[in-house]
């Protein structure tokens, strides 16, 4: 399955300590508009038994190529949740950048032996801007001082 963590869970990552994490209520993975991806995530969060919902609603039966082809035509988000706090939202729009491009530019991290691919920081960070949601702009405002302290020390590394 293709994705890449987005969203304050994929900035806190460039985090350098437990100190700097940033508080979020859920995960965010920008899949690609691709059919057989989007199965393979459902049958992700199946096999986590994690119900999935698309505006509000249960997603809905059978999960199969016609359903994954209308959510990927309309580019809804995906809700997967346990019910008991984990929320993953599957989503197909970043604010200003397609998947192909911020997946060529994102940045792998190893935890506990598993690979998580991460948007890029400046992507991260570009697309709440974009987005001028109150949400992305208080995020931004309160945060302007740790977030450009690791845009500068994420720039240095490449």
């Amino acid at each position: 399955m293709r994705f890449v963590l987005i969203g304050v869970a994929g900035a806190n990552y460039y985090a350098r300590s437990a100190a700097s994490l940033f508080t979020t209520q859920d995960r965010d993975l920008f899949l690609p508009p691709d059919v057989t991806n989007t199965l393979a995530a459902w049958a992700a969060c199946g096999a986590l038994d994690l119900a999935l919902e698309s505006a509000g609603e249960p997603l809905g039966e059978p999960l199969d190529r016609e359903l994954a082809g209308r959510v990927v035509q309309r580019r809804a988000s995906v809700r997967a949740t346990d019910g008991r706090g984990l929320v993953v939202d599957l989503t197909y729009v970043m604010t200003g950048f397609d998947f192909e491009s911020v997946e060529r530019e994102r940045r792998t991290f190893r935890v506990a032996g598993v690979e998580v691919p991460v948007a890029s920081l400046g992507h991260i960070v570009r697309s709440k801007q974009a987005t001028g949601r109150d949400k992305d702009r208080l995020f931004l405002a309160s945060h302007a001082d740790a977030i450009r302290d690791l845009l500068r020390e994420d720039e240095g590394r490449e």
